[in-house]
């Protein structure tokens, strides 16, 4: 299997790179390798190729932060697959030269009038044991969603938006001029290639109306504060039939009375006497699934460690789970009896006489 590039190598900028110098560096290379000006070169077309999809994710604030985290593979479990060919090359291509220069490329491939549904974000906070365990709940989103009346065309019922006579449907005016043409969106549709003469009474021509949706949300067992959950589709609608956004689901999980935790790892602090400390016992101590014995041996000091192997979280991505940390914590007396006191005292001399 082929390792894929560094992204950050490719666009020849350091992981601090701003918005603006990613930008800069992708639009220098793209213009050099263009396959327009590289007729028949292969290398330049990889490389033509390569640049585009290091640009889509690092010019994306949510698959840039996945990137730096997770890597290629962090990608890949999003669902993100690069680019599958010249539309989507040229498309993204045309896209980041209209935006800097309002131009478009030679062989007249225009940004299609379709978008995407904007993502959304949901933050959610959960219980400890609902972390540990998962967890099946059900959240009210409000987003905009397709108008159920006029089913996101945005024109009354029995009408229908007409193409744009000054565009021809484009929605853009083009001008040629050398290896490019210069193009602006088109002052009558405003770029959509299409004009609505009578308005949907529900959503005034918006083709989205305002709603709120329950979704189920399933919560996999050893999720943490910062887990983030994606449910495709479930975001705002598309536009003129671009596909719906994703609902990104931020968990927060709550402190836990007695447990604590470390990556998969839970720890816990477990009382006990001098004596059971001095001379040995064994002890039930409060784990995940319920309680287990412990065995203390003879001189156990104060702060000493104790493991539980695969007492913890289960871990999120793979089998098995992390341990139980268990650390002693000698409890003192604060207020004791004539008898003991002397029983103590006897005891601090016979030691004493030991040594």
């Amino acid at each position: 299997m082929t390792t894929k590039k560094d992204y950050y190598e490719i666009l020849n900028v350091d992981r601090n790179a701003s918005d603006e110098e990613i930008k800069k560096s992708y639009r220098t290379i793209a213009m050099q390798c263009h396959p327009d000006r590289n007729p028949g070169n292969k290398k330049a077309e990889e490389k033509f190729k390569e640049a585009a999809e290091a640009y889509e994710v690092l010019s994306d604030r949510e698959k840039r932060e996945i990137y730096d985290h997770y890597g290629h593979e962090g990608l890949n479990s999003t669902g993100f697959r690069g680019f599958s060919g010249f539309d989507d090359i040229f498309a993204h291509f045309s896209n980041i030269f209209e935006d800097a220069f309002g131009y478009s490329n030679m062989h007249g491939h225009s940004r299609s009038s379709a978008r995407a549904g904007a993502d959304l974000r949901y933050d959610l906070k959960i219980s400890f044991m609902e972390a540990a365990f998962g967890h099946t709940t059900t959240i009210d989103v409000e987003k905009l969603a397709t108008c159920r009346k006029c089913h996101g065309t945005g024109a009354a019922p029995g009408s229908s938006p007409e193409t744009c006579r000054t565009c021809k449907g484009r929605g853009q005016v083009i001008q040629s001029s050398g290896f490019f043409t210069i193009s602006s969106t088109c002052p009558h549709c405003n770029g959509h290639g299409k004009v609505i003469s009578k308005p949907c009474d529900n959503c005034h021509g918006r083709g989205k109306e305002q709603i709120s949706k329950t979704v189920q949300l399933k919560i996999p067992a050893g999720v943490e504060t910062g887990s983030r959950l994606r449910l495709r589709g479930e975001g705002e609608a598309g536009e003129r039939g671009g596909p719906d956004g994703d609902l990104y689901v931020f968990i927060h999980v709550e402190e836990h009375e007695f447990f604590s935790r470390s990556g998969d790892d839970i720890i816990c602090r477990i009382p006990i006497s001098f004596v059971k400390a001095t001379l040995g016992a064994t002890i039930e101590v409060p784990t995940l699934q319920g309680k287990e014995k412990l065995k203390i041996p003879k001189g156990t000091q104060n702060g000493q460690i104790f493991k539980l192997k695969g007492k913890g979280i289960p871990h999120l991505r793979g089998y098995g789970r992390g341990d139980q940390i268990l650390e002693i914590f000698v409890q003192i007396p604060t207020v004791i009896s004539k008898k003991q006191e002397e029983l103590l005292v006897e005891f601090e001399k016979l030691n004493n006489t030991a040594s």
